[in-house]
């Protein structure tokens, strides 16, 4: 049996991106986290030590995310994903969505985003 922790739209200020004006200017990224994770006994003992503690989740999370700068948001959300399964050893699948809402494209578009999973 597995449980999900989902984390929406974290916002963060960073640098991302393959353009020169994207790396000065910067922008906010929104990031959301689907961790399937494996109950041990967090569920049966309601303990935080046998589980995701989204709190620390969210710290791994801004660490990478307005830490060094990344061309491709894929390359961030895999970067994320990784971290989080390492840090958490009851992480069975980490789903990182990374949404770039001023995307540089000659047209008009609500964000651009990419989904990764880990493991794939």
């Amino acid at each position: 049996m597995t449980y999900q922790i989902r984390m929406k739209n974290c916002a963060f200020f960073a640098r991302h991106g393959v353009l020169d004006e994207e790396e000065t200017l910067g922008q906010r990224f929104y990031v959301d986290a689907v961790l399937t994770v494996e109950p041990a006994k967090a569920l049966e003992t309601d303990s935080i030590e046998s589980t995701v503690d989204y709190g620390v989740a969210f710290k791994v999370i801004e660490r990478i995310v307005t830490g060094e700068r990344r061309y491709l948001i894929e390359a961030l959300a895999l970067e994320v994903a990784k971290a989080l399964a390492d840090r958490f050893p009851q992480i069975r699948r980490a789903e990182i969505t990374v949404r770039k809402p001023n995307a540089p494209v000659a047209g008009v578009l609500d964000h651009v985003e990419v989904t990764v999973a880990w493991p794939a």
